[in-house]
């Protein structure tokens, strides 16, 4: 089953699938946000292309477990992704993805200008490595 994670932001949705055995994340271009739905088109053209089974977008919950305005704007961008995909979509908590990804980055000397857009797919991919974690089941 490929899964496919969505780390949604303001300007950029950050993308990564999942190979077939459901066992790797892998990064993707982000997609673009645009005043329309063409971001939203664009997602459904990548789930039918790779024959995407399900979706995992990133969560934001604060530090004290609360939803604020970001964790509102991820429920309504899963909902309208859900909608315009008809596959199933699964909101997923993603603290500090962005930041352990901007770590990750700088760690390995990438600099600012071409970090910008892999910084949010980089998030995606650790989001997902996290579902896929979560979902494996424990070995005796």
């Amino acid at each position: 089953m490929i899964v496919l994670a969505l780390d949604p932001g303001s300007r950029r949705v950050g993308v990564a699938l999942s190979d077939p055995g459901g066992s790797f994340a892998f990064p993707q271009p982000p997609i673009e946000v645009t005043a329309g739905d063409g971001h939203l088109a664009a997602i459904a053209r990548l789930v039918a292309e790779r024959q995407v089974e399900r979706i995992v977008v990133g969560l934001p919950i604060g530090l004290d477990g609360r939803e604020g305005p970001a964790a509102k704007s991820a429920r309504r961008f899963a909902a309208a992704v859900e909608r315009a995909t008809g596959r199933p979509v699964e909101l997923f908590d993603e603290r500090f993805t962005t930041t352990q990804a901007h770590r990750e980055m700088i760690a390995a000397g990438r600099k600012r200008k071409h970090r910008r857009g892999a910084v949010d797919s980089a998030a995606a991919a650790l989001l997902l490595e996290s579902w896929l974690a979560a979902r494996q089941e424990p070995h005796p």
